[in-house]
């Protein structure tokens, strides 16, 4: 019997749509040349789209449309008129990153059906419910949860009536995706813009646990869990993989297919394909060293002569042999198959017809039918012969029937009068009329201009020094007069609970600053804590509290890990869930910040200073490096588990990978961000700067104090002479390369 969940292909380029098509795929993910989190696959280009859409539903299957990235402002003209194309085609789905863009499709285009990305790091019910309120029917939950999270949140998603989509083959990453900054910090290709230069799978110095490729993962594969991820309600299954071959897309969506509808039990097929080795490690809740490979290439000539019982080089040629030619076989058949599957535009003629005081007639004609339509105004004699209709004048007009799967071939005007005119907007009006039509009688939605946001003068005051500290003592040595404090808190709460919530209770100037992973009992621990607390405000990089600090009317911050790069993701945060202020992405440069317009009555944060966290893992990533008596991660991990080590290459230089208590693997870039040129390259924009005293080690040092650095930056905000000069001095080895190349 077929399975009624959804099986989610990859379609990378027009080929591994048509293989995808060809092994049985409900439903396929694909890019344009823009706009999307693969930049590194062809894609596919607009004018392909109809068409592909076409085949698709022919064969019952839908397409979902990748804009899974952060938009910068300067984008914002081109993501409309791509909006605008897009709301009138069939589209089943478009998947989207960015909170702004959300928004925007919620409020102008509210017939887009909008899917939240893996990139929006979903992981707990207040985030569902938040993006619920964005008006996104599905969310890609996090990589990294287990077959009872997943099961927990798709339980939530149903009762708001959103449909959960989890990944089941494919590459894994090591960090929490939307939370790794490493591409972006080292050579400005930001994951989160789908130029991800994968620096984890480099090759580095041997760590002391014997590993050269430390933060290398084996590929995601659940092929024996499937039937559990069906129980547990989800309701599309994803395949990773728009920058492999369409030979990989149809034999990893075939084996699937065959699993899903109970024809094979046999998943050989996944081990002849490109993996670097195979784990369901996290769905099946053991995260630890059997997820890893010390090696990033193909292991399926390897794996195949282990199991003939060597490890030979020699015997792993052979298997490569062997492997190579059970590709060629797949590539040849399937290429026949692809090549049958013709999804071009439609030619359609358009004649036209009409003279003095006739309406203007178009007789549309295609492969399969022909009809005839009219204008209510008749034509009238031009007055000057420049503005009487030709071809020119009416494919300007009509062109865009080239958008609807439909192709104009030509158009014959021999029955069209001479030096006759008619409003343009009539002839707008008949293009529609044909384009319902020829997709069925599809309501045609007229252009959607992009509302202009204004920049509003910023008061003439100095922006406040804001200072984010992770331990307590160190409110001993900071004079709260000096600077707005925030205090870090862990993802776990649950062993310290009573320390932290005694510390914020007898400190309430001092503002809780929440993470961006609250994972589980996590998330239920920072509900109770906040409750308990009743802080005045908070700052937050998990959307889960943001959502319940809308509902308690608490004041929040958005915060840096949010990702908010454009002057609509800051609107989204304001109207939608009165958000007080928020921080701007450390991506972005000095023109992508100085573009962004402020909503009232808002404020914003920027991080001038602050240890760079290139990746957050839920890995056990001492493992890895310095090594762990420990195979797999326990909950005494989280709670107890306090290391730091280092990692080292050419490429990178040397990465700091830090644990504490409470909180998740993290690798922080050798050197800390510091950018003082933002005061003087976009004077008057925020309202506080925030310097990250946190004791996070890197290469970075000072010889001061922390009370003497926050006197530092005030001299600073404050404007006084010469203080850049010993700021600099005090602060050795930093980089400022985000903010030079930005995204």
């Amino acid at each position: 019997m077929k399975s009624e969940t959804e099986l989610l292909a990859p379609g990378g380029d027009i080929n591994s749509i048509k293989a995808a098509l060809l092994a049985g795929a409900n439903a396929i993910y694909c890019g344009l040349d823009k706009f999307n989190a693969r930049n590194r696959a062809e894609n596919i280009t607009f004018n392909d789209l109809p068409g592909i859409i076409r085949l698709a539903h022919e064969q019952d299957c839908s397409i979902f449309l990748t804009l899974n990235i952060v938009i910068v402002e300067s984008e914002l003209p081109a993501f409309f008129t791509l909006l605008n194309k897009c709301v009138n085609t069939d589209l089943d789905g478009i998947i989207l990153q960015d909170l702004g863009m959300l928004y925007v499709i919620q409020k102008q285009f509210p017939s887009l059906k909008a899917h939240a990305s893996t990139q929006l790091t979903t992981h707990n019910a207040g985030q569902i419910e938040f993006l619920h309120r964005l008006g996104a029917k599905r969310v890609n939950l996090c990589r990294e949860l287990n077959l009872d999270e997943i099961r927990e949140l798709t339980r939530y998603a149903h009762t708001k009536k959103m449909q959960t989509e989890v990944f089941i083959h494919g590459s894994n990453c090591v960090s929490f995706s939307g939370l790794c900054y490493a591409s972006s910090v080292h050579n400005g290709n930001s994951g989160n813009r789908g130029r991800c230069s994968q620096p984890c799978r480099d090759r580095f110095k041997p760590t002391a646990a014997g590993k050269n490729y430390p933060l290398n993962m084996k590929d995601n594969s659940v092929y024996a869990d499937l039937d559990s991820l069906c129980n547990a309600g989800v309701d599309s299954l994803k395949i990773e993989g728009r920058i492999k071959n369409f030979d990989y897309v149809f034999s990893v969506t075939n084996s699937y297919r065959q699993k899903l509808d109970h024809l094979s039990h046999d998943g050989s097929t996944l081990r002849t394909v490109f993996n670097r080795d195979l784990t369901a490690g996290y769905i099946q809740g053991r995260i630890g060293a059997e997820m890893f490979t010390d090696n990033p290439r193909d292991q399926a000539a390897a794996y195949l002569a282990a199991q003939s019982g060597s490890t030979t080089q020699e015997s792993i040629d052979a298997a490569r042999a062997i492997i190579n030619k059970k590709r060629k076989t797949v590539q040849e058949s399937v290429q026949s198959q692809i090549d049958a599957l013709r999804f071009e535009p439609l030619e359609v003629t358009l004649k036209i017809s009409g003279s003095d005081n006739t309406p203007l007639a178009v007789s549309v004609i295609t492969p399969s039918d022909s009809f005839t339509v009219k204008t209510k105004a008749r034509l009238r004699p031009a007055r000057e012969k420049k503005k009487a209709l030709d071809v020119d004048a009416l494919f300007s007009r009509l062109k865009t029937i080239n958008e609807s799967g439909y192709h104009i071939k030509t158009i014959e005007m021999s029955a069209l009068a001479t030096e006759v005119t008619i409003p343009f907007s009539e002839i707008t009006q008949l293009r529609n009329t044909i384009i319902s039509a020829l997709t069925g009688n599809k309501e045609i939605h007229p252009p959607v201009e992009m509302p202009k946001l204004e920049h509003r003068p910023h008061p003439a005051v100095l922006p406040k020094l804001s200072v984010l500290i992770n331990n307590a003592e160190d409110l001993q040595h900071i004079d709260p007069a000096t600077a707005d404090l925030y205090f870090q808190l862990p993802s776990s709460l649950g062993k310290n609970y009573a320390t932290y919530l005694q510390f914020l209770t007898e400190n309430p100037t001092v503002t809780p600053w929440f993470p961006s992973l609250l994972i589980g009992d996590e998330f239920q621990y920072a509900l109770r804590f906040l409750t308990e607390l009743e802080p005045t405000q908070i700052v937050t990089n998990n959307s889960g509290m943001a959502l319940e600090a809308t509902r308690r009317t608490i004041p929040w911050i958005a915060g840096p890990q949010m990702n908010l790069t454009n002057s609509y993701s800051l609107l989204c945060l304001k109207e939608k869930f009165n958000c007080a202020g928020a921080f701007i992405s450390n991506e972005l440069n000095r023109y992508q910040i100085g573009a962004i317009k402020k909503p009232n009555d808002f404020k914003l944060f920027y991080r001038i200073y602050h240890p760079i966290n290139l990746m957050t893992s839920r890995q056990c990533l001492t493992q890895q490096v310095a090594g762990c008596e420990k195979e797999e991660i326990d909950p005494a991990c989280q709670t107890d588990c306090a290391r730091t080590s280092t990692l080292t290459n050419d490429r990178t230089g040397t990465l700091f990978v830090n644990k504490s208590k409470g909180n998740y693997h993290r690798v922080y870039h050798g050197e800390n961000f510091l950018n003082t040129d933002i005061l003087s390259d976009i004077p008057g924009r925020f309202d506080s700067f925030l310097i990250d005293l946190s004791d996070i080690k890197t290469a970075t040092s000072t010889v001061l104090s922390k009370t003497k650095i926050i006197k530092l930056f005030n001299n600073l905000l404050n404007e006084e002479p010469h203080a850049e000069k010993p700021l600099k001095q005090a602060i050795l080895q930093t980089t400022l390369r985000q903010y030079e190349k930005g995204i």
